[in-house]
């Protein structure tokens, strides 16, 4: 799983604001601070909620595929949210920087930092494993796992990366279809109930789509008008 550890980019993110509560004539007011100014905000922030339809299978091997993928997923997805987090923090402290050595140093430096923390962890994915966090790396970034390599490493570096991978039949290039493939759906589906329940800290994807349209067309067969 080397072509995956360079994706999973690592930069401390510089926090520039906190919120916290004053007490105010009994009246508990939470404040954002930004930059040294205080914002009294009233307003309750709410965690999006969706419907999700009752879980049915056809027979115990549906079911027990379905498990087997969530497993998979929810032991992956942490992977592809922290590259898509180390990818952002990554572009934008490079568009501080200059001079192309001082580029090329930095990325350098949070290479090795990311190959030496999560090595070890990435090689013990199954390849199926590896292909969930392939394709959710795409729902969380936008952009497939070969092209992020070909644009932090090389051309050379994301071809040769992905005629290895396709040794253990993954594929750099896939992407996340829920749309056209029902094993996607399922994987949006087993995140949605994660996000829902908890075991998962959501993140917005980069890759858009209606999950109710989703719904409709691989659980009721409905067919979008």
């Amino acid at each position: 799983m080397k072509f995956l550890i360079y994706i999973l980019i690592f930069f401390p993110v510089l926090l520039f604001s906190q919120v916290y509560e004053i007490e105010q004539d009994t009246t508990s007011i939470e404040y954002l601070i930004i930059e040294g100014d205080s914002i009294p905000r009233r307003s309750i922030d709410l965690d999006e909620v969706m419907l999700l339809h009752k879980l049915e299978f056809g027979n115990r091997e549906e079911r027990i595929r379905y498990l087997i993928l969530r497993r998979k997923t929810l032991k992956v997805y942490p992977y592809a949210k922290m590259a898509a987090e180390r990818l952002d923090s990554m572009n934008t402290h490079l568009k501080t920087l200059k001079r192309n050595r001082q580029k090329k140093r930095y990325t350098k430096k949070i290479q090795k930092y990311v190959e030496g923390e999560f090595s070890a962890e990435l090689k013990k994915l199954t390849r199926t494993e590896g292909q969930i966090l392939v394709k959710l790396i795409h729902r969380q970034t936008g952009e497939t796992a070969f092209d992020l390599v070909k644009e932090l490493r090389s051309g050379w570096r994301a071809f040769w990366y992905n005629t290895t991978a396709s040794m253990f039949d993954i594929s750099l290039k896939r992407e996340f279809d829920p749309i056209n493939v029902k094993e996607d759906y399922l994987i949006e589906d087993i995140l949605q109930r994660s996000f829902q329940a908890g075991r998962l800290e959501r993140q917005k994807p980069k890759v858009e789509f209606d999950f109710y349209d989703l719904t409709d067309k691989w659980i009721h067969q409905k067919t979008p008008e």
